[in-house]
């Protein structure tokens, strides 16, 4: 009896396995571009396999990749390749452990009336409106390669009013973010031009961790991409609307319209979804593809040269 009490109070002392804390930071404030994160969140596909994820908002003077390299979050949502092969050059040892977005969804925006109508009439566009962040990577791309006029640029400044007072101007925008604003502007959709239908072919939405995570947390990273997985494929196909509540708390600024827009978007152009990831599954990369953008951007200037491209990510989260 003694025994069977001394057991009884042990059991009763030693804690429940408690989730795992886990913090992923976005680049932007919330939006339907994240809803496959906000999804798993939602639906406790995180929790299913034993984390508690906290997810951080980007945006205006955020700086989330600098809170991945000090240790202060577990993994980040990273923009395109570029950043990452230059933080790379730079010794920092962050590594890409899976890729949501197949393509980037930077885009040139003209005018439907004009003679701006085709990809090739782009590099007549006079002006043209770009970022500072734009001119040092894609446009320095669309300079060597498709005969942009550096000239020509103006600094874009994330407002269309000098695009819409102008019928001969152009300029960048998000697949999911300004062609919306400048239809409610013009009553008509621009016309919009995908840099990855034209050359500009790298993985985007990608998710970044630290060699010293990736070593310590392996279950924990895969446990959040598989999750992260499910929440995307739900996202896009299944019943979104807790997540779409959630998006809209964090982020007052979004409208129903505005996320209907984008997940439409999202699935016109295959941002997520390609021959690729139906074979291997969603948040596929390839190596090759990978070697092709590194090389042709460190062609133009835009990257800086690694020892070994390799080193930039791991398929290990990835494998079916």
């Amino acid at each position: 009896m003694r025994l069977f009490i001394f057991l009884f109070i042990l059991i009763l002392s030693i804690p429940a396995k408690a989730d795992n804390k886990f913090i992923f930071a976005t680049n932007w404030v919330a939006q339907p571009e994240h809803g496959g994160f906000y999804q798993a969140l939602t639906d406790g596909e995180y929790k299913k396999c034993g984390l508690e994820v906290e997810i951080i908002q980007g945006g205006p003077g955020s700086n989330n990749r600098a809170k991945l390299i000090t240790n202060k979050i577990d993994l980040y949502m990273g923009g395109n390749l570029i950043q990452l092969i230059n933080s790379r050059a730079e010794a920092v040892p962050i590594k890409m452990t899976a890729a949501f977005f197949q393509k980037d969804p930077q885009i040139i925006i003209s005018h439907p009336e004009g003679n701006l109508t085709s990809w090739r009439d782009l590099p007549s566009a006079d002006p043209i409106y770009i970022s500072d962040m734009g001119l040092v990577t894609f446009f320095r791309w669309m300079e060597k390669e498709h005969g942009f006029n550096g000239e020509k640029r103006r600094p874009y400044l994330f407002n269309s009013a000098p695009f819409l007072a102008n019928k001969n101007s152009a300029q960048q925008g998000y697949l999911t973010s300004e062609p919306f604003s400048i239809k409610k502007e013009m009553g008509v959709e621009p016309n919009v031009f995908l840099l990855a239908n034209y050359g500009f072919d790298t993985y985007s939405t990608t998710i970044e961790a630290m060699e010293d995570t990736i070593i310590n947390r392996k279950d924990d990273i895969k446990c959040f991409i598989d999750a992260s997985k499910i929440g995307w494929e739900n996202y896009l196909h299944g019943d979104a609307s807790k997540a779409n509540e959630l998006i809209k708390k964090e982020n007052p600024d979004i409208t129903d319209a505005k996320i209907k827009y984008s997940i439409s978007k999202l699935k016109e152009y295959g941002i997520i979804e390609t021959n690729d990831t139906q074979e291997f599954g969603i948040g596929y990369f390839s190596a090759d593809k990978i070697q092709k953008f590194y090389k042709q951007m460190l062609k133009y200037d835009v990257v800086k040269e690694l020892d070994n491209i390799n080193e930039i990510y791991t398929k290990e989260f990835i494998q079916k």
